[in-house]
């Protein structure tokens, strides 16, 4: 044998293999092994709304009512404020406030996801990816909970009138924010588990996102005061959850929008979805560690 061939089996020999825990394929193996198994996550997703509400006359319908008692409240007084009309400024809160339970959700309990379920993780032999589809599960069945104060709010102020078959386009919204509630909950999951300063951060952060995201107020209100305040309707396009918001609500109230909501959110979450998996390959094996 070359002295040459014998220098690069020593070179490969010396290099340390790649552990198969931190590789893509395990990465979308987990992902895989976490959605066959539904069956679980499915029962363990219904029965944590079941455990909420247990003794309770009403159950989960109690979702709805607060719901649909914070919307009034924000509609009555900031129709007023805005000198907006009741009927067309309500139905805007009530879809916008429903939208937001969803998509901050995913947000502060996706940042405890793993922490939450530290027995399980510890004890059951499942995809890590089991617990963030149950939490996304969950806030599914919430989200259809608060759908009822939509379908009462059609009918009661004629928004069914505006609705059209282009607007069907909110059901393809719908899987897209849950697209990326997913992909939220597995980033922020992971390196909340690590860092435990990340998730009061988050609560923060959120917090100021709901005051800067057009549900209380409208972009609309602002150009029609012209001058400065038009102009501040470009830095609600800063914010990304403006997107979110948007591809969803215009066509549930029969409004138009712009494509380029659609081609923001898109962008952001094929980026999400990349750090999603980054963080998985890298970091998954470490969580049970790290609860």
């Amino acid at each position: 044998m070359s002295a040459s061939a014998l220098e690069s089996d020593a070179a490969a020999s010396a290099t340390p293999p790649v552990s198969d825990s931190q590789t893509l394929r395990r990465a979308f193996k987990d992902l895989r092994e976490g959605f066959s198994q539904r069956e679980l996550w499915l029962h363990l997703g219904w029965q944590d709304i079941k455990q909420r509400y247990r003794r309770s006359v009403i159950g989960p319908f109690w979702i709805t009512i607060a719901t649909g008692v914070q919307a009034a409240a924000m509609g009555l007084l900031y129709s007023a404020l805005l000198d907006i009309p009741i009927d067309e400024f309500l139905p805007y809160v009530t879809v916008g406030l429903i939208v937001w339970n969803l998509i901050s959700a995913a947000i502060l309990e996706g940042s405890d996801v793993f922490i939450a379920n530290e027995g399980l993780i510890k004890q059951l032999p499942s995809a890590l990816s089991v617990h963030v589809y149950r939490l996304v599960w969950r806030q599914l069945l919430f989200f259809a909970h608060n759908l009822m104060i939509y379908v009462v709010m059609v009918f009661a102020f004629g928004v069914w009138r505006h609705l059209t078959w282009p607007d069907l386009s909110a059901f393809p919204a719908l899987v897209l924010i849950l697209l990326n509630a997913l992909w939220v909950s597995i980033v922020f999951g992971i390196f909340s588990t690590r860092y435990r300063d990340i998730s009061p951060i988050l609560g923060s952060l959120t917090l100021l996102l709901f005051v800067l995201t057009p549900i209380m107020w409208t972009t609309e209100s602002l150009q029609s005061q012209g001058g400065e305040a038009a102009k501040r309707v470009r830095l609600a396009e800063l914010n990304p959850l403006y997107h979110y918001l948007e591809i969803i609500r215009a066509p549930m109230l029969g409004k138009p929008q712009e494509a380029y909501h659609w081609y923001i959110v898109l962008a952001i979450t094929v980026a999400g979805w990349g750090l999603a998996l980054f963080a998985l390959r890298k970091y998954r094996a470490r969580v049970p560690y790290w609860v």
